[in-house]
């Protein structure tokens, strides 16, 4: 069957104008794809990802074009608009990067992580949406329902989470609710995929205090990370600012308390949400 290239989007960012432009000028050069990626030191498969701008492009790749097509700095100057842009899509294309991921890091600072809440206490969460009507309240219920079943594939994503203490305090949806969701947490806390880690009060600071952080490996090897905010969210793929998030979820997971350790704490703290039985008269 004849390879069909894809149709480009060049307009809808600097990012895909960069994959629009390299095919553009391979094209002109009369050049395949296999024949760029000898001149280029690349393989195939990712020249032809960064065409259809589903993947960044790597930080060696704007200058190896340059000096291939002769264009001075003309990727490269692309290529520094690119990895600056806030990318349109961006919580949907960490969504795709997530259904494929082989490892799936989480840390969270203020509510449990989506791939580990319950359903009463994912509904309590979208509840306090201002505005939120119930539809829309169920609606990103199941959503999140429904990325959870990767966890639950035949062959899941190696998974693991550091929760911030806090997160095991705040009575999410009432006692009821998080007495449901911390047995929730103790049932993955150390299985044959899972781990869960609970950074303590007494560690004091630490480097991620502003927010959630999501680290994936993606069955290329390729690191991507993911700093969520209120409404909106950053998605890294230059490697360099990968390795960065990398190091600082690394550090926190040596101070993190064992799973073993994080089970015991977890367990006092279910105490609390004990129903209380009624006064004798």
């Amino acid at each position: 069957m004849r390879y069909a290239p894809k149709t480009l989007t060049p307009y809808v960012s600097a990012r895909h104008y960069f994959g629009s432009e390299q095919r553009r000028h391979r094209e002109v050069a009369k050049l395949s794809l296999v024949q760029l990626a000898d001149i280029v030191n690349s393989s195939k498969s990712n020249l032809a990802r960064v065409e259809t701008a589903e993947l960044m492009p790597p930080p060696e790749l704007p200058s190896a074009l340059d000096a291939a097509f002769g264009t001075e700095k003309y990727f490269f100057g692309l290529y520094q608009l690119a990895k600056k842009e806030i990318h349109p899509d961006r919580f949907r294309r960490y969504m795709e990067f997530e259904s494929q991921a082989t490892v799936i890091e989480d840390f969270a600072t203020n509510a449990v992580p989506g791939l580990l809440q319950t359903r009463a206490y994912a509904h309590a969460f979208f509840g306090y949406w201002p505005g939120a009507t119930d539809e829309q309240v169920e609606e990103r219920v199941q959503a999140r329902l429904l990325r959870q079943e990767r966890l639950r594939a035949v062959v899941p994503p190696r998974y693991s989470a550091i929760l911030d203490e806090a997160i095991l305090h705040r009575p999410v949806g009432g006692p009821e609710v998080m007495r449901e969701q911390l047995a929730a947490l103790l049932a993955q806390i150390d299985t044959s995929h899972t781990m869960i880690q609970v950074l303590p009060f007494l560690h004091g600071g630490y480097a991620l205090m502003e927010g959630p952080l999501k680290l994936l490996t993606l069955p290329s090897g390729q690191g991507v990370a993911y700093e969520e905010g209120r409404m909106s969210g950053d998605l890294l793929e230059v490697q360099g600012d990968v390795a960065q998030r990398r190091a600082l979820y690394d550090s926190l997971r040596a101070y993190a308390l064992s799973p073993r350790d994080s089970a015991a704490l977890i367990q006092h703290l279910m105490e609390r949400y004990e129903p209380c039985a009624p006064a004798s008269t």
